[in-house]
Formats: C-alpha cells, sequence, structure tokens
C-alpha cells in the first residue's frame, strides 16, 4: 500500500513538472479545462469515458493511436489522459486490469515519444 501510494505521488509530480516545463501549468488537479481547443478537449473526454467504463487499455490503445509525436497539444492531452488514469484508486485500477506500474511506464513512454524524457526521467 504505501509503496503504491510512493508511486502514485511520484506519477503526480512527474506530471506536475511536465505540465510547468513545457505548457507553463501550474495545477494540482489537472483536468481537461486546461485545453483551450473544443477538439482536444473532446478527445480527452472521450477517452476519460473510456476509462471510467473500465476500458482503460482501448482508451490508452486509442489515445496513442491518435496522437502525433510533433504536436503538443497532443503531448497535453496524452498528459492530462494519464493525470486522469492516475488519479483512479488502486481497486479500480486492479479491477480493470491495469496497474499503477502501468500507468508510470505510460507517462515515461508518452515522454519519450515526444523527446522530452529527460524531464520525466528526473524522477
Amino acid at each position: 500500500m504505501f509503496e503504491q501510494d510512493y508511486v502514485m505521488r511520484m506519477i503526480k509530480e512527474m506530471i506536475r513538472a511536465l505540465l510547468k516545463l513545457l505548457f507553463d501549468i501550474d495545477s494540482d488537479t489537472p483536468s481537461a479545462e486546461l485545453i483551450q481547443d473544443d477538439n482536444a478537449k473532446n478527445q480527452l473526454i472521450t477517452l476519460t469515458d473510456m476509462i471510467d467504463a473500465g476500458n482503460i487499455n482501448m482508451a490508452e490503445n486509442e489515445l496513442y493511436r491518435t496522437i502525433s509525436d510533433n504536436n503538443m497539444l497532443d503531448l497535453k492531452v496524452g498528459i492530462l489522459f494519464y493525470s486522469y488514469l492516475n488519479n483512479k484508486d488502486d481497486e479500480f485500477l486492479q479491477q480493470n486490469h491495469f496497474s499503477r506500474d502501468e500507468v508510470e511506464m505510460g507517462i515515461r513512454n508518452l515522454a519519450a515519444k515526444f523527446k522530452v524524457s529527460d524531464i520525466s526521467n528526473l524522477f
């Protein structure tokens, strides 16, 4: 339990650092409201609805299917996706065949795809 809480906090700090350094956003509770573009906001809402329905793997696959590694708005959507996912409790993740470690790996993979893994590697 303690280890998972630690991992959850580290992911939260990683997300916060990425948002601050890349987008100059300082938020303890990042959400879709941080996205001005309606299409990107709707994409994030669709993905988070899939998470809520328990389709985490499908949502993650859809995220990677739709993002382009040269579009910073897509990076923001991805970061907010993993922030939302990280806020789910361990029981929810486990019931839906996902783990906190997979959340961490996802955000690290996203950072690597956009060539900003130096930031995520600080954590």
